[in-house]
């Protein structure tokens, strides 16, 4: 957001760059601003249709184009099970993964997404058929307050296919061999979700066990 010293210099620097006189350049730097400033009110003011895929399911959003993708599913959409807890890129629980990539929804704007395929927590398992990462979750005790959970659980999703396609990390010993799933390795990788409740030593051993084709 610009403050209002801030906004103040930019009216000043854009009204000392129009001449004095009343020449066709006077007139034309005034209507270009004026074009653009109406265009900006434009771009606030009217909605945009997006066409999102989310967990399989084709949905058209009429929203601001500055409404970001996680207020779009929670606000619009009525998905909630994506968290939002920062708002500000900092903590992870908004994860969701959009392509196959994870990504922080809260960063990203939804209009952005068009015809891009979204998952969310609620697209990896169900009540009565969990995926094995949320079964690991269950059974390693890897939450306590359950808040962070979601993201938690879609970072690790993601995390484990990049795995499989052989992505290092900054803490990998050899960028050739095959990645070992360290305690470090894991925590790393999921070093952008954090947890209040400090559950992370559960949490790596649940993703561990799944990366390792354990059963819970």
């Amino acid at each position: 957001m610009i403050g209002c010293g801030a906004g103040a210099a930019i009216c000043e620097a854009y009204r000392a760059s129009i001449p004095s006189d009343n020449s066709h350049q006077a007139r034309n730097t005034i209507a270009a601003g004026t074009f653009a400033l109406g265009m900006s009110k434009l771009a606030r003011s009217a909605p945009m249709q997006t066409k999102l895929t989310i967990n399989g399911k084709s949905h058209n959003l009429n929203a601001d184009t500055r409404t970001t993708l996680l207020d779009a599913l929670r606000n619009h959409l009525g998905m909630t099970g994506t968290k939002k807890g920062c708002d500000h890129g900092q903590c992870g629980a908004c994860t969701v993964i959009v392509n196959g990539r994870r990504i922080n929804s809260c960063l990203t704007l939804a209009c952005m997404h068009d015809g891009n395929e979204v998952t969310t927590i609620e697209g990896l398992g169900t009540v009565d058929d969990l995926s094995p990462l949320q079964r690991a979750f269950v059974a390693h005790d890897g939450f306590q307050c359950g808040y962070c959970t979601p993201g938690q659980i879609c970072s690790a999703t993601a995390m484990l296919e990049e795995i499989k396609a052989g992505w290092p990390s900054h803490v990998s010993a050899d960028l050739n061999a095959e990645i070992a799933l360290s305690d470090a390795e894991i925590a790393e990788r999921m070093s952008g979700n954090l947890c209040r409740c400090a559950a992370y030593p559960n949490i790596v051993e649940a993703i561990r066990t799944v990366a390792q084709g354990g059963r819970t």
